[in-house]
């Protein structure tokens, strides 16, 4: 069951479950927390896992401005202090990853280990910015249906299209009840994202990168040049799955990161 808290100066929807050492999940744009429901109900049983909604997102209103990589780090040890939890396992996956790299440069003492899903480092080019800028413009015209439209082609792996209409169409009404101006503000802070590339050589905890086989949006490429670059990192692919590789095979997702979990102690 989703709670409110008053976090960083806005009212943050964030769940909790199990007991244990901490998990913190990060979402992917343009989902929310729920879009850890398979992972929740896995590691309850061994960890304490912890999950929010970011501004704008699921049941946490839009804050005062673009939605920064920055602010989702700084919102997620903020509830790290409010749940009273000193170090915790970090996980995110796509926006969620680009977060956790922030988190690295301002909270690198409050990180035990790191799990980087379906991103990549490097920042957006011109292109990708014009793109987002489109995009947005369009979410305030035409309401938050515009980007579910747009995104969901590539969201998913080409399995999940052709074996799993009900995940798509979940998917597709998840995102249509964000606010288009959640949608927006985190449209505007996904292209001034910074640079992580020289991140990957500050990480000092132990990392797993985890990719699904299908995903279009950020290839498994991406990945392998994360692993290259962090340190003792390992890299494990999905098969099945794309964008979204822990919605779209759960258990295989689950898997690898439980094995890592447990081996991280």
């Amino acid at each position: 069951m989703t709670t409110t808290a008053r976090i960083g100066g806005a009212d943050l929807s964030y769940d909790v479950a199990g007991d244990g050492p901490a998990l913190l999940l990060l979402h992917a744009f343009p989902l929310g927390l729920s879009m850890w429901d398979p992972q929740a109900s896995a590691f309850a049983a061994t960890h304490q896992v912890i999950r929010f909604d970011a501004r704008g997102f699921g049941g946490s209103p839009p804050g005062d401005g673009l939605l920064t990589m920055e602010r989702i780090a700084d919102d997620g040890v903020l509830l790290l202090d409010h749940l009273g939890v000193s170090r915790a396992v970090v996980c995110g996956l796509s926006m969620g990853g680009y977060a956790a790299f922030a988190l690295v440069r301002r909270h690198a003492d409050r990180l035990k280990a790191l799990v980087l899903a379906d991103t990549r480092a490097g920042a957006d080019g011109d292109p990708a910015r014009a793109a987002r800028a489109a995009q947005a413009d369009k979410v305030r015209k035409e309401g938050s249906a515009a980007i579910a439209d747009a995104v969901l082609p590539k969201l998913v792996g080409e399995t999940t299209h052709k074996q799993r209409p009900e995940l798509l169409a979940r998917l597709r009404e998840a995102i249509a009840r964000n606010p288009p101006r959640g949608i927006a503000d985190a449209l505007a802070g996904l292209a001034a994202r910074a640079d992580s590339r020289p991140t990957l050589r500050e990480i000092r905890v132990p990392t797993l990168i985890v990719c699904g086989a299908e995903d279009a949006i950020t290839p498994v490429a991406e990945s392998e040049a994360m692993a290259s670059g962090i340190a003792g990192s390992r890299l494990e692919v999905v098969p099945q799955a794309g964008h979204l590789s822990s919605l779209e095979n759960p258990e295989a997702w689950n898997g690898v990161v439980g094995k890592f979990l447990k081996g991280i102690g």
